[in-house]
C-alpha cells in the first residue's frame, strides 16, 4: 500500500501552540483526525492573518478554497499536551500554493506533517482568480 509522505519545507512562516483539548480526543483516549484537521485550520487562518491575507474577506468576497488535504500521522496526542505548529508555505503556482504543518507536543516529540492545497478564489464569480506577486512575495517569506 502506498503511503502519504510529506515533505517539509526549508523555511517557516509562523510557529503557534495550541492545547489539545478534552473535546479533541477520540474513542482511543487520543487526538481524533477531525479534531488534527480543525487545529490546522485555526493554524491556516492565524497565519494568513499573520500574512495580512483573509482566508475570506466578507467586504470583497476575495479569499482561499482548499483543494486538497494530507496528513501524515507520526505519534499520538493526548489531553493535555501543547501542539507546537509551525507553518510554511512550498509548491506555490498561478492560481494557489501549499501550506505545509509540521506538528509536535510539548516534549518535541512528532504527532504529524500535513499539508493543505490552498486557491485563491472570487466568490462572487465562483472562479479561481491569480495569487499577488506581493502576496507569493511574503509567502516565500521575501519582506518588502
Amino acid at each position: 500500500m502506498a503511503r502519504i509522505r510529506i515533505d517539509l519545507p526549508d523555511r517557516y512562516l509562523l510557529t503557534l501552540e495550541l492545547p489539545i483539548r478534552i473535546t479533541d480526543l477520540n474513542y482511543g483516549a487520543h487526538l481524533g483526525n477531525d479534531a488534527l484537521l480543525s487545529l490546522l485550520h485555526e493554524a491556516r487562518v492565524q497565519l494568513l492573518r499573520h500574512l495580512g491575507q483573509p482566508e475570506f474577506d466578507p467586504a470583497t468576497g476575495l479569499g482561499h478554497i482548499m483543494a486538497d488535504v494530507a496528513i501524515e500521522y507520526k505519534g499520538e496526542g493526548f489531553y493535555g499536551d501543547t501542539l507546537r505548529i509551525q507553518v510554511g508555505a512550498a509548491d506555490l503556482g498561478k492560481y494557489g500554493f501549499d501550506l505545509v504543518y509540521w506538528v509536535h507536543n510539548q516534549d518535541s516529540r512528532e504527532i504529524a506533517r500535513a499539508k493543505t492545497g490552498m486557491l485563491c478564489f472570487d466568490y462572487n464569480t465562483r472562479k479561481l482568480r491569480l495569487l499577488p506577486e506581493a502576496y507569493a512575495a511574503r509567502l516565500r517569506g521575501e519582506t518588502a
